[in-house]
């Protein structure tokens, strides 16, 4: 079953106080982790670093309104003006746990491939990425980034520009590069993921064609021909003026991080501006393409 988690940073003297507004909130359960203990590994999309002591996690059924979560939870009087948190997809633990503990090349759609940087490239003819997997999203494990490199695989990328929204580790917009695309433009609210995508743009020798923007920096009537957004459900809705303005008349859209049960509220968002595809659905997540309307 797919979940998300919550995680807020706090201190040692909240923290039990943090963990049982989280359990009458709906959390199935909450953990503690000492923020100073945990290692750094490449950012999620849109994550922040947090400077407590201690980090309170709630797990909450995949499907659970969040917008609605985090308002619920700025009303109550620990929270000093509003929340400092962040919310992740879990990864599928079986899948990632045979990715870290073999470091198998994957291999997504027919041409691309995903690889450790330690290990051989099964075809030295396919389009191979050299990314290390590390504990965060962003590697390919995830079904959601699964089904958008299999999306972006199957597209005729030569001489196109391309939108990572919510780029992270920068996997989505690398691979559009190595599969052809002339520039690819990365997105995301942190500055750490922008530095991780520019570091592994580095690693796959793409970073001169690769831009990298706060998402709040974004230039005035920035365009491209394929955008795509692996981000959850509830901001691909509220941020749906911003991202469809990103795409060119005629031009692709490519949407993930959203269950199958959450589609239809998705393509509802869309539907007016885009000719929407049949959805795509693998392990109760979905992707959800379509071609701008002139």
């Amino acid at each position: 079953m797919p979940w998300i988690q919550l995680k807020i940073n706090t201190t040692n003297e909240l923290a039990e106080a943090f963990s049982d507004l989280l359990e009458e909130s709906g959390a199935v359960s909450v953990t503690f982790q000492d923020t100073y203990d945990t290692p750094v590994f490449e950012p999620l999309p849109g994550e922040t670093r947090l400077w407590g002591n201690t980090d309170v996690i709630g797990l909450y059924e995949a499907d659970t309104d969040t917008a609605q979560l985090i308002e619920v939870l700025n009303l109550s009087p620990l929270v000093d003006k509003n929340l400092t948190y962040k919310i992740e997809q879990l990864e599928d633990k079986d899948w990632e746990r045979e990715w870290m503990d073999n470091f198998h090349p994957m291999q997504f759609g027919k041409r691309l491939w995903i690889c450790p940087s330690w290990r051989d490239v099964p075809d030295v003819n396919a389009v191979n990425v050299m990314l290390d997997p590390g504990l965060a999203f962003g590697t390919g494990t995830h079904p959601t980034t699964s089904l958008c490199l299999q999306w972006l695989d199957g597209l005729d990328l030569k001489d196109k520009i391309i939108i990572d929204y919510g780029c992270g580790s920068g996997i989505l917009a690398i691979a559009a590069l190595k599969l052809g695309a002339k520039q690819a433009i990365g997105i995301d609210i942190d500055p750490q993921a922008l530095q991780a995508s520019r570091d592994n743009a580095e690693r796959n020798h793409v970073s001169e064609k690769l831009s990298l923007y706060l998402s709040k920096d974004i230039p005035d009537n920035l365009l491209a021909d394929v955008v795509v957004a692996n981000i959850l459900a509830g901001p691909l809705k509220e941020l749906e003026p911003n991202i469809s303005v990103l795409v060119k008349p005629a031009g692709l859209l490519g949407l993930s991080g959203i269950l199958e049960s959450q589609s239809q509220s998705v393509c509802d968002a869309y539907a007016a501006k885009f000719a929407l595809d049949p959805v795509v659905t693998q392990e109760e997540w979905c992707r959800i393409t379509g071609k701008k309307l002139s």
